[in-house]
């Protein structure tokens, strides 16, 4: 009675009439109902939303828009449409004063809609107040608004054509006023406002146009077509990607998170922790996911109570979870909408089958059927945007706190965690997050899809659904089981990958070792045994994936026929009909994704907490006391240094290093501090920095500090921004350091000055270079305490003196600084003021020079042993201040022409890593050094990894396939087919059944269709697994294949290649592609493979009900394949940009871990910060536009597949007379699920194109050019030769390329067995290409090198290599036992072994050692001294033993002691060999047999060291620079 009374005065009116509106050809609603329910679905919308938009509108305010005529012309608008309303009202009155009493809706309705027009202006206004440029809320109000007007309109016309002018004028002219009124508001709203005032995008070259976008546009993500189109003409480049938005950036984000996570961890420190750093020792280095520290560290935090850990993830929830919130909404009101699908098919097949009802319900259904799809479209693809923003933002704020907490944690918390760890927490673990952001939701929503799929499945069939259900939970165990055990294959198989990485990583950065050796083979065999467990391992799984694609295929089709089966059997009067079939169908293809992602979404969230907690440990580290040390300003006190009774070690664990430190160095004092090695020179000044753990005492450093370490950090900048390092730049002092530091030589050489880019680790530089870089970064920043730690090692005497007098010195430019010298040099120390003596961790002796001498203790005896040698080494060598250091000639990158012209120096580029590499430029040629100076600026490093462009071309598949085999391939498609042949006729037999007469309420020979039905299905499963595994095992195969020539011809390649390579593209190659070759490839196929046939057969049965749709597929076709090609050359871009910009975000990460504590001593974190944030932020601006073009993508496509749902439903309705309902069930289940398999088939086409890359990158290296064969069987020489390791050279001359001039010039010298030969000559004569040239390492221009009577060009490099041994100048050892060091291929004998340590003084250290000859040695031999690797390097050569040895001079790096050791051994060792010494100091050499003088690559004196002293020439000259005449 309520509803009615409204109606009618007298309540005659009805509300709702089922004959008018339901049961007719012409459908009508009544008028009580349109002017009720039509007019206040949208009042009801707006007031629901304006509380909650209200207070959104108040938190986020984008800044104030000013009026434009946009804004006004929809003001006066709302305002007119509220008059118009009123208007209504007041007629409605005026009728009451005449007595004429309507239905009291007609004062209700205009009330209601006025006050909400009224509404609806003031959020006009108050939008354009808060700077919302286009309003989802509002659109959707006039669309509603619209909607129902339009059904009134339409019923309103009706009646004036059937009824006459019956109707009331008045009213009919103001609805006409408000329906056109309320479409033009509509149509303004679409149009977006102009950008408030004072946004950041005015002052943005290139703002994302998302926000100034309109609703429709942001809800189809049409504003994004714009970069699509650009992308599609040309490949994108970084200069065509949008700005993030403010919300995205790293400055916005991290610090949010970084308070949140401040605060919750103050709040477990309250309460104390007792927790203990695990010792790193219980870890081995093979196990880089850190998961055995994190079960130590986590079993030493037990004890403390739960509470006390700081939640890692409240803090995310914290700082993320408001704008997630919303994606729980969408998510809702999609899992809804997708069960609507089901619903209106039912009712469309009810249509079908009663030929009585009237056709305009079809259409009806088939329009509901379309908007359901269309919504859920929409909902759907706004959730997903939503998720992957939040997933960026959380990987931006994670990999920003990550890099602020490795900034100030300490030394012992480093050692627990590698930095290979740490990036990986930033690369993996970040990753994993992002990952999870988009499925967490699935955690409610799965199971809320089950209940309501069986909810309706059970209405539908009753209960025999159980049945089906129970074979999909018996299938969920299944699945997860598989989950689980492809999980352990997947971390023994990162296992294997993380040992066989590092070990490639080692042998590229020690390749020109393994070269002079001859041990590449040993070395492949071993990488080949890791790869060999990596292969067996995923062998395993690949049988476990076809387990999986088995059970995820057939599973739907077990569930329907286990379901139909109990269906029919249990009672003879259960009929499937099309209604039950197709309905249950469509429903058991929705279980069947939740169900199957569960196991997945655990296993993520397993996953992700495991990540959670390696993040929480990391951010839990002890960080650095900055009180520990009193940095106070200058004041004059007792000192400048002041220490007392400090106690300090590396961990608060560890027993201290340093005891009872005692001493004060007053302002601008020089102090020296010397001693053994290893007796803690270094740590002191680490103490004094605050790096070190102070147990006890007190430090005082007044005033700023700068810090020179021993190993010199360089950045990869250019060499000017690597001096000033974030201070402003002021020519004068900048010229004057340059001018000190001895760095004025070096820039002339370098390409294009100080703006020449300096490679990752300072590859381009020589050590002594580097080191003098690190000196002037020091010296330029004029601070006040210098801490210098033996800044002069790496450097030749004389420039050590230059530098030494113009910087360091008593009259150098740091003459009233505050100085403290690590030295091992005895020659400066009479000038130091006090002389600090350390031995043991403890300071013995202190005093100057002359107190110390007159003690005559430890001190005076260590100078009695090295006064002599050091009077002879003096200033030797050269006197160029550039002079031979560290390492010497690049490999012969310098080419020295007249003297007058630049030298080039071979650079590499590891600046700007990306995937995707191109074919290596061509070097630049000899035109390039004759270049003006005016043209150096324009020289940068070389051979950046170029990101390709443009299509895969179809020559990469077929190799692929080539790879995997052609015979397997074809099988495979072969097994596709049957599959997909097998599923179709399954169906077609079901909707067959489903049209079988029913005759007494049974069917007949159900048993026969069921039959039928069953063996369908199990082929179909046959084919499922056989094509499963068929991919599978090829896909390893290929992967097997590929690797070992990948491997093959990378050791294969000459020097130059890997001079030119920078090794982490190389590395690159063998983790990345293979990786992806390995584990990606095959599953992509698997899928793509899958959803072409689906699609085609989706297409086939639509056919073979409907043909007429013929005319519809192949344009919808064409639109599928041009939104598709226009998607993939944009995205493919994106991604590329993407993973370009992603390398320098690890780079910049990795460098600054390895520089951590110079960054901390110059005080420059904020800097540092700055610039990753940055780096980040360029990352995620190539990230960003590639999750919108994703979207814009499945929005366009979905479309296509609901066109189909609307054409194959439409086309079933118009030939409903003709069609049974098992076919219209058919074609329109099938249309259903197409829009899924549409998606799926882009995603795997773009993913399958992108990955196959992989194959192409791995391809390209097997066309390089190759070295020499290693072993000849028709010329190898004899075993016992060479015999007497006689030399010659015959008009030998060498150049390191084509384009280049000869380094080497008609060489023709003749040394006979068992000479001793000097070579001496100054920087870039050519000393170290002799070298080269004698093992093959650059081949002969003219001339030949004869050993023994064999030309060396005509055999194998191996046969060669083995038989020349050599002492290379830098000492490179691999990680693996000391005993593979000396003797990788096992040829020699233990005794030989220790033998031949014991000749090289290492017999007591080795034996000191717990594992003796076992001993680890850590990568690239960290774990012994410099000097001990050379004497390690010394032993090989002893081991080898061979006629001929070469000694690159090896005693750069070590103390007196040790090269005096080298001297004797060689001389009484390999008294009877020919030994070649590239010498630096001439000491050496002096009783050699003969010296030769190089100079610019030719022979110019030749002789006994005696002769040549008389001859006064060139070595004369450089014998008296040495202080040897």
């Amino acid at each position: 009675m309520g509803i009615e009374s409204l109606c009618s005065a007298d309540a005659s009116e009805p509300f709702w009439d089922w004959n008018l509106t339901w049961h007719t050809e012409d459908p009508d609603f009544t008028p009580c109902f349109q002017n009720t329910v039509l007019v206040w679905i949208p009042c009801i919308y707006l007031w629901l939303c304006f509380p909650v938009y209200f207070l959104y509108l108040q938190r986020h305010d984008r800044g104030y828009i000013q009026v434009s005529n946009l804004n006004k012309a929809k003001t006066a608008l709302g305002l007119i449409l509220w008059i118009v309303c009123w208007a209504d009202l007041f007629y409605s009155f005026w009728e009451r004063s005449q007595n004429i009493f309507r239905a009291p809706f007609f004062l209700i309705s205009p009330t209601v809609l006025g006050v909400t027009m009224l509404l609806a202006t003031f959020l006009i206004q108050y939008e354009r107040i808060k700077g919302v440029q286009s309003s989802g809320v509002m659109t959707i109000f006039w669309f509603m608004s619209l909607l129902c007007a339009t059904l009134i309109f339409i019923s309103k016309i009706k009646n004036a054509l059937n009824m006459g002018d019956d109707e009331d004028a008045f009213r009919y002219a103001t609805f006409c006023i408000y329906f056109v009124l309320v479409l033009v508001e509509l149509i303004l709203c679409c149009f977006p406002e102009q950008p408030p005032l004072f946004s950041e995008t005015v002052n943005d070259p290139n703002p994302c146009p998302e926000f100034s976008a309109s609703f429709l546009s942001r809800v189809t993500f049409w504003w994004i077509t714009g970069l699509m189109i650009q992308g599609y003409r040309n490949p994108l480049e970084a200069k065509d990607l949008w700005s993030l938005n403010k919300e995205d950036k790293s400055e916005e984000i991290v610090p949010g998170l970084a308070r949140n996570w401040a605060k919750e961890w103050s709040k477990t420190k309250r309460q104390p922790l007792n927790m203990l750093y695990a010792p790193k020792k219980q870890q081995k280095s093979g196990d880089s996911n850190g998961d055995m520290t994190e079960e130590v560290e986590a079993l030493i935090i037990k004890p403390s109570q739960k509470s006390s850990e700081a939640s890692l993830f409240k803090v995310l929830y914290k700082t993320f979870g408001p704008y997630f919130l919303m994606s729980f909404l969408f998510k809702a009101a999609h899992d809804l909408l997708m069960f609507a699908g089901p619903e209106i098919l039912k009712l469309l097949l009810n249509f079908v089958n009663n030929k009585a009802a009237p056709d305009w319900q079809g259409y009806f259904y088939t329009v509901l059927l379309f908007v359901c799809a269309c919504l859920q479209t929409l909902i759907l693809h706004q959730y997903f945007h939503i998720c992957f923003v939040t997933g960026m933002r959380l990987k931006t704020a994670i990999v920003g706190v990550i890099y602020r907490k490795a900034l100030v944690i300490t030394n012992s918390a480093r050692k627990t965690s590698t930095v290979g760890e740490i990036v990986n927490l930033m690369s993996v673990d970040a990753q994993r997050f992002m990952d999870l952001a988009t499925y967490i939701n699935m955690i409610w929503s799965a199971p809320l899809q089950v209940i309501l799929a069986l909810y309706l499945l059970w209405r539908n069939l009753g209960p025999s659904v159980l049945a089906g259900v129970a074979v999909m939970v018996l299938l969920v165990p299944i699945n997860a089981v598989m989950a689980m055990k492809t999980k352990t294959y997947q971390v023994a198989q990162m296992k294997s990958k993380d040992n066989r990485i590092k070990l490639m990583n080692e042998i590229l950065n020690g390749i020109k070792v393994l070269k002079l050796y001859a041990w590449e083979l040993a070395f492949r065999e071993k990488v080949l045994e890791i790869r060999q467990k990596e292969l067996k391992v995923l062998k395993k799984s690949a049988y476990l994936a076809a387990m999986a694609t088995f059970t995820w295929v057939c599973a739907p089709f077990l569930v329907a026929l286990s379901t139909f089966a109990v269906y029919v059997m249990i009672d003879k009067n259960n009929i499937l009909d099309a209604q039950k079939a197709f309905v249950s169908l469509a429903l058991f293809n929705i279980l069947r994704f939740p169900l199957n992602m569960l196991p997945m979404v655990i296993s993520n969230m397993v996953e992700a907490s495991v990540s959670l907690k390696r993040l929480r440990v990391f951010l839990s580290h002890e960080e650095l006391d900055p009180d520990s040390i009193i940095r106070g300003p200058i004041k004059e006190a007792e000192g400048c240094i002041v220490v007392k009774n400090a106690t300090f070690s590396w961990a608060k664990t560890d027993p201290p290093l340093l005891s009872s430190i005692n001493f004060t160095v007053p302002e601008g004092s020089l102090v020296a501090v010397v001693g053994q090695v290893g007796c803690g020179k270094s740590s002191l000044l680490s103490a004094l920095l605050g790096e070190m753990d102070k147990k006890e005492g007190y430090v005082v450093v007044k005033g700023s500090v700068a810090y020179v370490p021993q190993q010199a950090w360089v950045q990869n900048a250019t060499l000017e921004d690597n001096i000033i390092f974030g201070r402003e730049m002021s020519e004068s002092r900048y010229k004057r350091v340059i001018e000190a530091c001895a760095l004025l030589p070096d820039i002339e050489i370098l390409p294009s000055g100080d703006k020449t880019e300096i490679g990752e680790k300072g590859v381009n530089l020589s050590g002594g270079q580097k080191q003098r870089v690190s000196l002037a970064r020091a010296v330029y920043c004029n601070a006040d305490v210098y801490l210098l730690d033996d800044p002069l090692s790496a450097v030749d005497a004389h420039v050590g003196k230059h530098i030494f007098e113009k910087v360091i010195g008593p009259k150098g430019i740091l003459k009233n600084k505050t100085r403290v010298l690590v030295t091992h040099a005895v020659n400066y120390l009479p000038q130091m003021d006090t002389i600090l003596v350390m031995t043991d961790g403890e300071i013995s002796e202190m005093g100057s020079y002359q107190e110390l001498l007159e003690q005559d203790g430890a001190f005076a005896e260590f100078l009695r042993t090295y006064a002599n040698a050091e009077q002879a080494m003096e200033n030797s060598d050269t006197n160029s201040p550039s002079a031979k250091e560290g390492k010497p000639i690049e490999n012969g990158g310098l080419v020295n022409e007249a003297p007058g012209k630049l030298m080039h120096r071979q650079l590499s580029n590891s600046s700007t890593y990306s995937r995707d590499t191109g074919k290596p430029q061509h070097q630049s040629s000899t035109a390039e050094l004759q270049k003006p100076v005016a043209e150096k600026n324009s020289w940068k490093l070389m051979e950046a990894d170029t990101a390709k462009t443009g299509r895969v071309k179809a020559s990469v598949y077929w190799d692929y396939m080539k790879a995997i085999g052609l015979l397997m391939s074809f099988l495979a498609i072969f097994l596709f087919m049957c599959n997909h042949i097998a599923s179709l006729t399954s169906n077609y037999w079901l909707s067959l059944w489903t049209d079988d007469p029913v005759i007494n309420g049974t069917q007949q020979n159900t048993t026969l269709r069921l039959g039928v039905y069953g063996a369908l299905g199990i082929s179909q499963g046959i084919a499922v697994f056989g094509y499963s595994m068929v991919v599978s095992i090829g896909g390893i195969f290929a992967s097997r294949h590929l690797h070992l020539n990948l491997l093959h011809n990378v050791l294969r390649s000459p020097m130059s290649f890997f001079e030119r390579t920078p090794s982490g593209n190389l590395v690159n190659r063998f983790s990345k592609e293979i990786d992806t070759i390995d584990s990606t490839i095959p599953p992509i196929i698997k899928m793509f493979m899958g959803s072409t046939f689906n699609v085609i057969g989706a297409c086939i049965i639509i056919l073979l009900a409907t043909p007429i749709a013929a005319v519809i597929i192949p344009p919808l076709g064409l639109v599928y394949f041009f939104v598709q090609r226009f998607y993939v050359a944009t995205s493919r871009q994106l991604k590329r940009l993407e993973s370009v910009s992603r390398s320098p975000v690890y780079s910049h990460f990795n460098e600054t871990l390895l520089g951590v504590s110079v960054i901390r001593a110059f005080e420059e974190q904020k800097r540092f910060i700055r610039q990753n944030d940055m780096k980040v932020d360029e990352n995620q601006k190539a990230y960003y536009p590639s999750i919108v073009a994703n979207r814009w993508l499945a929005v366009r496509l979905e479309y296509v597949g609901n066109c189909i749902v609307l054409f194959a439903a439409l086309f079933a309705v118009i030939a409903r007379n003709k069609l049974s309902a098992g076919l219209v069930g058919l074609s329109v289940s099938y249309s259903l699920q197409i829009t899924a398999y549409l998606n799926w088939l882009v995603r795997m086409s773009s993913d399958l194109e992108t990955n196959i890359v992989a194959v192409e990158r791995v391809k390209e290296y097997a066309e390089m050019e190759k070295e020499a064969e290693w072993s000849i069987e028709q010329t190898a020489p004899g075993s016992s030769w060479p015999e007497e390791g006689k030399v010659e050279f015959r008009g030998y001359s060498l150049r390191y390329r084509e384009d280049l001039d000869l380094v080497l010039k008609n060489i023709n010298v003749t040394i006979s067995g068992g000479e001793k030969i000097g070579i001496v000559g100054r920087t870039g004569a050519g000393k170290s290409s002799l070298t080269l040239g004698l093992f093959r390492i650059n081949e002969a221009a003219e001339g030949e090198i004869i050993i023994d009577g064999i030309n060396i060009a005509k055999i194998g490099l191996h046969d060669l290599r083995f038989k020349i041994t050599i002492i290379p100048q830098d000492p490179i050892l691999f990680s693996g036992s000391l005993r593979m060091n000396l003797d990788p291929f096992d040829q020699h004998s233990d005794e030989d072994i220790w033998r031949s340590l014991e000749l090289a003084h290492l017999k007591n250290f080795v034996s000191s050692l717990p594992d003796k000859l076992n001993h680890e040695c850590a990568e690239g031999g960290e774990n012994l001294s410099v000097g001990q690797r050379q004497l390690v390097c010394l032993a090989r050569a002893l081991l080898r033993k061979s006629k001929i040895l070469v000694l690159d001079e090896a005693t750069a790096a070590v103390d007196l002691e040790t090269d005096k050791l080298i001297q004797s051994t060689i001389k009484s060792q390999f008294e009877e060999c020919t030994v070649l010494t590239i010498a630096h100091r001439l000491n050496t050499i002096m009783d050699y047999t003969r010296v030769l003088v190089l100079e610019r690559g030719e022979v110019v004196e030749c002789g006994t060291p005696d002769q040549l002293l008389q001859e006064k020439g060139i070595f004369y000259t450089m014998a008296k620079d040495s202080g040897l005449v």
